[in-house]
């Protein structure tokens, strides 16, 4: 995510060069022909076209960022629920014989939430697995198809345990369940926005939309701008190019990029609140790096 106050102009340009290149080359083509030629430009009604595209440009940039902010949303639920359970854990296995048990939820949690942040990202799952947890106790959960999923099954099965033993009540155990209930919505929550994209209307209208005005726009401006045809034109298209740049950046929250949801900050901050919880010196916290905080 990007965290710098000053826009980032240099990367919108980074990533509408190619679009625009194509688009400053056809500006000169037709600015070229028109004046070198008997023809006249045909008169168009730029301002309808334009102010429609802006409508339905701005519909879709909406949509994706209510999923971005959705997942936003969604990881600040994880950090909570994150923090809920280890402060359960510490407060109901309180006995010096549940020190294990009580350790082993608490990293399985970092473990979790570390694997589902990979996985999201479409990452290898196992290395963050393992920085918390030992081979063996991962295995089951490496095991299978979603491991974050696997990491909470076994967080369930050592509550349940801890109930068998005696060490916690039915009512404690129902408040850790719920607990994880709330994590494993969350985690649904985000794959489903990993999983589902935009219906294709929102995906493909758009772009064939803007790239077609594009390519009517210096044949309704050569008449008015003449030689200043390429700048003009470019300019403009620069700002739908742009636009349209916006909505491919934000619709997926977890893509890996610089426009992504910070994963790797949000899992840093649940690693040291519950890393303290239990009395363990965490790493430090995640810092943006050239204006960017992963």
């Amino acid at each position: 995510m990007i965290v710098t106050a000053a826009p980032r102009l240099t990367q919108i340009v980074r990533e509408v060069w190619k679009p625009l290149l194509v688009l400053f080359v056809w500006d000169v083509i037709v600015t070229g022909f028109y004046i070198w030629s008997p023809f006249r430009a045909p008169s168009l009604p730029l301002t309808i076209f334009g102010s429609v595209l802006a409508l339905f440009l701005g519909f879709r940039d909406n949509a994706a960022y209510q999923r971005w902010w959705e997942g936003r949303v969604l990881w600040g639920a994880m950090i909570n629920a994150s923090r809920n359970i280890a402060r359960e854990a510490r407060n109901f296995l309180p006995e010096a014989e549940a020190r294990d048990l009580r350790r082993s939820i608490v990293l399985r949690q970092v473990a979790y939430v570390n694997a589902l942040r990979t996985q999201l990202r479409r990452q290898k799952v196992d290395e963050e697995v393992l920085r918390f947890l030992s081979r063996g106790e991962a295995e089951p959960a490496l095991a299978r198809a979603n491991i974050a999923n696997g990491l909470l099954d076994g967080t369930g099965r050592r509550i349940n345990d801890a109930k068998t033993r005696g060490w916690i009540d039915t009512i404690q155990q129902a408040r850790m369940e719920s607990t994880l209930v709330d994590i494993a919505n969350a985690q649904g929550g985000m794959e489903r926005l990993k999983n589902t994209p935009l219906p294709n209307q929102y995906r493909f209208f758009p772009t064939f939309f803007t790239h077609l005005f594009c390519i009517l726009l210096p044949i309704g401006l050569v008449e008015t701008l003449g030689l200043a045809t390429p700048l003009g034109s470019t300019v403009a298209g620069l700002m739908f190019l742009a636009t349209l740049q916006i909505g491919d950046d934000l619709v997926d929250p977890f893509a890996n990029t610089v426009h992504d949801v910070p994963l790797t900050a949000m899992c840093r901050t649940i690693e040291i609140d519950l890393l303290q919880a239990i009395g363990e010196e965490p790493q430090p916290p995640v810092t943006p790096v050239k204006g960017v905080l992963w």
